[in-house]
C-alpha cells in the first residue's frame, strides 16, 4: 500500500474523480471543448496559407491562378525542378548563401551590442541611465518610413549602397530596442548579489558581463536569435532599397525575380522557391522553440 491508501499498478484510479467532477459540471467542459474547438480553428486558418503554398509547389504553373482545389490530384515536379536551372544567371544557392550571411550576421550583431546595452542599463548605474533608457524605448514608436529617406541619402554619400553594410551595420551598434529591453528586464532578474560575490573576487564589468551574466541570460539571447534570424530572412523592404547587383539578392529578393524575367509570372517556380525559402526558416525555430517559450515566460520575472 502507498501512503495515500491506493494499490500500486491502479493507474486508472486518479482519473475518475476527475471523470465525475467532468458530469458534475457539464458547463466547465462545454467551456473547455469551445476553447478546443477555437484553437483548433485559429490553427486552420494560420496553417492554411503554407498547406496553399505546399499545395501549389506540385501543381502545374498555369493552373494555380484560379485553382479550387488545395492539394493538387496529380502532383507534378516541374516547379522544383526548374529551380535546379537557377535563376537570372545565378545557381539557387547562392541566394541562400546571401541570406545566410544576412541572417548569421544581423544574429551576431543583435546578441554582441544590445547584451551590451542591456548590461549597462540593467547592472550599472551612471548618471541619465532611466532618461537615456526610456529615449531607447522610444524609440520603438517612431515609424521606419521616417528614416529611410535620410539614411539612404548617408549611405549613399558614403558610397555603401549595393553592399550589406546598410543592413547590417544597425544591428552592431545596439539600434534594436526591442531586444535591448528584452534582454534588460531579463538581466534585472539576476540577482545583484552574483554581481558582489564577482567583485569580492576581482572581477571587473567585463568578466562579470562574460562570465556571470550572460550564461544566465541564455534564453532571452536565444530568443533576440530566433527573432532577429527570422526577421533578417524574411526582410524584403532592406534589400530592395539598398541592394541592385541580383548577384547579393537574398532568398526574398530572388523571389520578385520571377516576375521580372517576362511579361508573365512564373508562379510555379515562385511557389517553390517560397517553399524552399520556408524549411531554413522553420528548421531555425524547431531547433529552438522550447529556449523561445521559456525566454518570454521568464524575462521579467526576479530570481
Amino acid at each position: 500500500m502507498t501512503a495515500h491508501g491506493a494499490v500500486p499498478g491502479t493507474a486508472a484510479a486518479p482519473s475518475a474523480p476527475s471523470r465525475a467532477r467532468w458530469r458534475r459540471d457539464p458547463r466547465r467542459a462545454a467551456r473547455s471543448l469551445g476553447w478546443h474547438a477555437g484553437a483548433l480553428l485559429i490553427l486552420c486558418v494560420v496553417l492554411y496559407p503554407v498547406v496553399w503554398v505546399v499545395g501549389a509547389t506540385f501543381k502545374d504553373g498555369r493552373k494555380i491562378i484560379g485553382s479550387t482545389e488545395l492539394l493538387p490530384a496529380q502532383p507534378v515536379l516541374d516547379n522544383l525542378e526548374r529551380l535546379t536551372e537557377g535563376l537570372g544567371g545565378y545557381p539557387l544557392w547562392a541566394f541562400f548563401v546571401n541570406s545566410a550571411m544576412l541572417s548569421c550576421g544581423a544574429v551576431l550583431g543583435v546578441l554582441f551590442s544590445c547584451s551590451l546595452a542591456a548590461y549597462a542599463f540593467a547592472r550599472i548605474r551612471f548618471a541619465g541611465r532611466n532618461v537615456l533608457f526610456a529615449m531607447m524605448i522610444s524609440t520603438l514608436l517612431l515609424p521606419v518610413h521616417v528614416m529611410l529617406i535620410p539614411q539612404y541619402i548617408l549611405f549613399q554619400k558614403l558610397a555603401l549602397v549595393d553592399t550589406y553594410v546598410p543592413l547590417l551595420i544597425g544591428k552592431y551598434l545596439a539600434a534594436e530596442a526591442f531586444f535591448i529591453f528584452l534582454m534588460v528586464q531579463f538581466m534585472r532578474g539576476v540577482p545583484l548579489e552574483l554581481d558582489e560575490a564577482a567583485r569580492l573576487d576581482g572581477c571587473g564589468h567585463g568578466r562579470i558581463y562574460w562570465s556571470v551574466v550572460l550564461p544566465l541570460c541564455r534564453p532571452a539571447l536565444i530568443t533576440s536569435a530566433i527573432f532577429t534570424f527570422i526577421w533578417t530572412w524574411n526582410d524584403f523592404m532592406g534589400p530592395l532599397i539598398y541592394l541592385n547587383d541580383p548577384g547579393n539578392y537574398p532568398v526574398s529578393m530572388a523571389l520578385k525575380m520571377f516576375m521580372d524575367e517576362g511579361t508573365l509570372a512564373d508562379y510555379g517556380g515562385m511557389m517553390a522557391m517560397s517553399l524552399m525559402a520556408l524549411l531554413p526558416v522553420l528548421l531555425f525555430f524547431l531547433a529552438f522553440q522550447r529556449f523561445l517559450v521559456e525566454g518570454a515566460t521568464t524575462s521579467g520575472l526576479k530570481g
